[in-house]
Parts: C-alpha cells; sequence; structure tokens
C-alpha cells in the first residue's frame, strides 16, 4: 500500500496479531506502541485518521517484536511509576505497577520526620528512591545497588534527584546509619514458579531467589536491623506465599509488623518498626 494508512486499521491489525501470540492486553499495548511512533499521548490517537507508511512500518516492527514477548518497555525505553516515566532496558528489573504501593506507604510513613534518611536496598531503576526524593526533597535518600547492568539505568533515572547510588552487594556493602526509613523491592519469586515470557527479559536474580523466594530476604531484614534507628520503619515487597515467614523474620527485632494486600488483594508487602525507644 502506497500514501497514507488509516490508523484505526492498524491498530486492529496490531491488536489481533499480539491477542494471537498471547499478549493479555493487546489492544493497550497496541495503541502504546502507535503512541510512541507517533510522538503523542495515547489519549491522542483518536485524533489522527492516518500515518504515513514509514511510520506503519515502524509500527508493524514494534509489534511483531511484541509479539515475540519482548516487553513493551523495552520497546518504548521507559515503564511509567508514579507519574515518572523510568528509564529501561535490557539488564534492569522493570518495575511493576504493584510496587507503587510501597512506594506511596514510605512517602506516607515520612510524614511527621523531618530531613529524613532513606535505604532503597536492590534499587534497580531507582523508583522507590526517585518517588521518595521526588516527594520529600529535604531527604537523604541513598540507592543500592550490585548489577553492573543495572547501574547505569539507575544512575539516569536519579540524575537531578538528589539521590546517592551505592554501589554494592545488599549481604555486604556499607551502608549509611542510622536511617528513618528502609524500602526494598527484593528477589523473592520462588524458582519453581512460571512467569510469563516477558519475564524472561529480566535479570533472573531479580527476580529468582531460591527454591522459596527466601534466599535474600533474611539478609535485607538483618541489614535494615542493623541501620535503623530505634522506631524507623522497614518496608519490604514479597512474594503472597511469604506473610508467614515474614512475621517470623521480623519478630525478634521489629513490632508493628503489618502485612498490606495489592490490587488484586494478594499479601504483597510487609512494613514494621524497629524495636526500641526512639
Amino acid at each position: 500500500m502506497s500514501g497514507a494508512v488509516t490508523l484505526s486499521m492498524r491498530l486492529r491489525r496490531a491488536a489481533t496479531r499480539l491477542a494471537e501470540a498471547g499478549v493479555d492486553s493487546a489492544r493497550v499495548d497496541a495503541e502504546l506502541l502507535a503512541a510512541y511512533v507517533l510522538g503523542v499521548p495515547r489519549g491522542a490517537l483518536l485524533l489522527i485518521g492516518e500515518i504515513s507508511d514509514e511510520q506503519a512500518e515502524v509500527l508493524d516492527r514494534l509489534v511483531e517484536l511484541r509479539a515475540r514477548r519482548v516487553p513493551l518497555q523495552h520497546l518504548t525505553g521507559t515503564a511509567p511509576f508514579l507519574g515518572r516515566d523510568l528509564l529501561v532496558g535490557p539488564g534492569v528489573f522493570i518495575p511493576r505497577p504493584e510496587t507503587e504501593l510501597l512506594a506511596r506507604w514510605g512517602v506516607e510513613a515520612l510524614r511527621e520526620v523531618r530531613v529524613p534518611t532513606v535505604l532503597d536496598l536492590c534499587s534497580g531503576t531507582g523508583a522507590l528512591a526517585v518517588t521518595v526524593a521526588d516527594a520529600r526533597p529535604d531527604a537523604r535518600v541513598y540507592a543500592v545497588e550490585r548489577g553492573e547492568h543495572a547501574l547505569p539505568w539507575l544512575r539516569r533515572n536519579v540524575e537531578g534527584t538528589g539521590v546517592v547510588v551505592v554501589e554494592g552487594d545488599v549481604r555486604e556493602v556499607a551502608l549509611p546509619h542510622p536511617v528513618d526509613l528502609v524500602l526494598c523491592n527484593p528477589p523473592y519469586v520462588p524458582e519453581a514458579v512460571a512467569v510469563p515470557p516477558e519475564v524472561g527479559h529480566d535479570p533472573q536474580d531479580a527476580v529468582f531467589a531460591g527454591p522459596d523466594g527466601l534466599d535474600l530476604i533474611p539478609v535485607i531484614v538483618s541489614r535494615a536491623a542493623a541501620v535503623l534507628r530505634p522506631g524507623g520503619l522497614l518496608g519490604i515487597e514479597h512474594d503472597d506465599t511469604h506473610t508467614d515467614a515474614m512475621r517470623e523474620l521480623l519478630a525478634a527485632e521489629f513490632t508493628e509488623v503489618t502485612t498490606h494486600a495489592d490490587l488484586a488483594g494478594r499479601p504483597r508487602f510487609t512494613t514494621a518498626a524497629r524495636a526500641g525507644t526512639a
């Protein structure tokens, strides 16, 4: 076909192709890819009648990659997170909408704290760290990450926010202390759990954590206990099978242990206060 191409027709074709490939959000993904190609917000697609052959060719190429289950975020280069478009790509874990709940909790937890010090452990893109820094410009925020391929994405995302990147393994790296809040979205998926094909594009050591998914969480709890001030708060995301284990891990040095559900009603993150008097 030469000349102008009807956008609505291209979107129908794209959505059909993605649905056939097993993409659950086929129509949404087709529209987001079209918006990316055209450089407009998704809502503006209704105002566009036709696109050029060149634009249609780019869209078709991206749709085919998405049909092969390349993550949408890798194709557009960004992942939305609480009003920010975080830069993402191969080598860094793509932040999920569920983690926005933990981020919101963290910001609210600091409401009465003056000039807080905050740690984001296993930071990845820096989603949690950047959210806190955006909401609390007075905070001292540190993002801890070891992944050599994740670190460039982290540094790009925190640029201009005041977040300090701490390069190293959470098991052994020196951490600032005392701190008021520790947030963490660690690897926690049990090895035997089947995951969507897109997850195969995430760094596997940022997803899976041993047979029960708990290889790293006890270390994080221990390190958080060591650096939090008495009364300081911890918020950690985990698998929906980890509720009892989290309570056991936190029982010795934390109080006010609370499990929070995600939007689907599944246990998704647990919060607690460091034992002792502030």
